[in-house]
């Protein structure tokens, strides 16, 4: 006599983790990170510089503000950042909605990685997402005297 036992299958959760690159300092963390093979998380460059998202290497992009900025940069202006990501909230959401953990690199010298961190990590936080900032200050000749 034979007993057949069914074995229940093995599902492999996998969490869906966001790794988002706001403006010229984080599109570059990502592109550097894209390039030493980092893998299991999704790459996500966003910016007000239509020219800069061009050339980053990840493969979803998110262009802010465009009516504001017209595809171009912040200039160093915050306020431009925190209203490039208000006008362009709804495509970010789209993007990250479904996520269990978003990390959002920036530079926090320039106006649209600085204006625009805190406003998708508020947007994360309402959607029920660990978020984690990783921001770098520049040195300071980078910066006005």
């Amino acid at each position: 006599m034979t007993i057949n036992f069914k074995t229940p299958e093995i599902k492999e959760l996998k969490p869906r983790i966001l790794v988002m690159g706001l403006g010229g300092a984080g599109g570059n963390a990502i592109n550097g990170m894209i390039e030493n093979g980092l893998q299991g998380v999704e790459f996500i460059a966003v910016n007000t510089d239509a020219q800069d998202l061009k050339i980053n290497k990840a493969t979803t992009k998110i262009q802010m503000g465009l009516n504001l900025t017209k595809g171009l940069g912040a200039g160093t202006r915050i306020d431009i950042g925190q209203a490039s990501a208000d006008e362009s909230l709804n495509d970010i959401i789209n993007v990250i909605q479904g996520a269990n953990m978003v990390f959002i690199t920036a530079g926090m010298g320039g106006g649209t990685g600085t204006g625009a961190a805190h406003v998708i990590a508020r947007a994360a936080k309402e959607l029920n997402i660990l978020t984690v900032g990783v921001v770098t200050l520049p040195f300071l000749y980078e910066g006005p005297s």
